[in-house]
């Protein structure tokens, strides 16, 4: 089993375990948003082992239809990054990304899109395949906790 590094702790972990640890730092973010009454997305990329960029849903607050959390995620860390693509990164988002998202992380050329709730409406899947062919697409990763975050957020404003 590979040792891999998070927040200065050695950890023996699972891909699948680091899927996890990386999806609870996308649902602070979500919750953040939540508390700022924005549409509680979190999303992170993250690059051997570090979290390069991180963003969360600003579009009330910036007034941008644009500034969904995976774009703001996906800014951060191709400034970290000092280019455009994001080759050997991975996207953790805690909703299923929409058209535009999806669009955006194909031209991004990111190797992972890990995401937790699906988004029956708006997500990417309703329209086929968005990523790019290179992309490794995987859901359900805390799954219920995403769901239940953004179905609570909705409730609140009926």
């Amino acid at each position: 089993m590979k040792i891999y590094h998070f927040e200065d702790a050695e950890l023996p972990m699972s891909p699948k375990d680091i899927d996890v640890v990386y999806m609870q730092e996308a649902l602070k973010l979500a919750k953040k948003a939540f508390e700022e009454d924005e549409v509680p997305i979190g999303a992170i990329v993250v690059s051997q082992g570090k979290i390069i960029g991180k963003g969360y849903n600003l579009t009330e607050r910036l007034h941008d239809v644009t500034a969904h959390a995976e774009m703001q995620a996906f800014t951060a860390a191709s400034n970290y990054m000092g280019g455009k693509y994001l080759k050997d990164c991975t996207l953790y988002v805690t909703v299923e990304p929409c058209v535009m998202c999806a669009g955006a992380s194909y031209w991004t050329q990111i190797s992972r899109v890990v995401f937790g709730a699906v988004d029956d409406k708006r997500g990417a899947s309703k329209f086929g395949r968005l990523y790019h062919p290179k992309t490794e697409v995987v859901s359900g990763v805390l799954e219920q906790d995403c769901a239940d975050l953004i179905k609570s957020f909705f409730r609140n404003k009926r």
